[in-house]
């Protein structure tokens, strides 16, 4: 899932070869299953299900599997998600920002105070590592999508506050209020999105060696493999 920092640059280029795609559809249909839950089942009245649901796309969901999550979220089955946040330190002291899914949080707590202890990190209270990110709309394009330069007339006709490109991707930065605002903008150009979503991006980095990159990556891994974990967001940077 969609993640910002360093490692996320580095995820990405690991990309799908490093995750069974039934693990990455599983943690897709459960976000397109509660975004059709939490409003309406028509993505074009449900900024947040549209989303979801380009996400799926850009990751090659098979439509069946797509309608199948969007129908799961009329079934009165008595399972209801929540989102939890869960914030620590990980190796290297890295401020670490866990965004969750889950039916069972007692669960999902203990899973992740683990994966942290584990590490030689802690998980910390609310607000223990989230002062060093701010939450800004981050809407997400394929490289091969639109060039540079045209992203970049696009999001600043669109009044989005920072439009960032590398080898993979165009990343476009904006208010929280504004994020679907603007995704209509861009839709009127572009129809395929890597991610659209609320992120947590680091008013900071912490500096990590390349001795350090394989433990912290690992630390990573393990939690994203969790099930019931969506997002992870840090504040390390990748020294080569």
């Amino acid at each position: 899932m969609a993640g910002h920092s360093h490692w996320a640059g580095i995820k990405h280029k690991k990309g799908k070869a490093d995750k069974e795609r039934s693990k990455i559809f599983s943690k897709l249909s459960k976000e397109i299953t509660v975004a059709a839950k939490l409003g309406d089942k028509d993505p074009n009245m449900n900024p947040r299900l549209r989303s979801a649901i380009q996400a799926a796309r850009s990751a090659n969901m098979p439509k069946d599997n797509i309608e199948r999550a969007v129908h799961k979220s009329s079934s009165n089955n008595g399972v209801n998600f929540e989102n939890l946040r869960y914030e620590g330190f990980g190796p290297n002291k890295v401020a670490v920002i866990v965004e969750t899914l889950t039916d069972n949080k007692n669960r999902t707590a203990s899973k992740i105070r683990t994966i942290f202890q584990k590490s030689g990190g802690s998980l910390g209270t609310q607000g223990s590592a989230s002062h060093n990110f701010k939450q800004l709309g981050v809407i997400k394009i394929d490289k091969n999508e639109i060039s540079e330069e045209k992203i970049l007339d696009l999001a600043i006709e669109s009044g989005a506050e920072e439009c960032k490109s590398n080898a993979e991707l165009h990343e476009i930065q904006c208010s929280v209020a504004n994020i679907y605002n603007i995704k209509k903008d861009l839709e009127k150009k572009i129809s395929n999105f890597i991610s659209t979503g609320i992120e947590w991006v680091p008013l900071n980095n912490v500096q990590i060696p390349k001795k350090d990159h394989e433990t912290l990556i690992n630390f990573f891994v393990s939690l994203e493999d969790e099930d019931d974990v969506q997002n992870v967001y840090s504040n390390a940077e990748f020294l080569n």
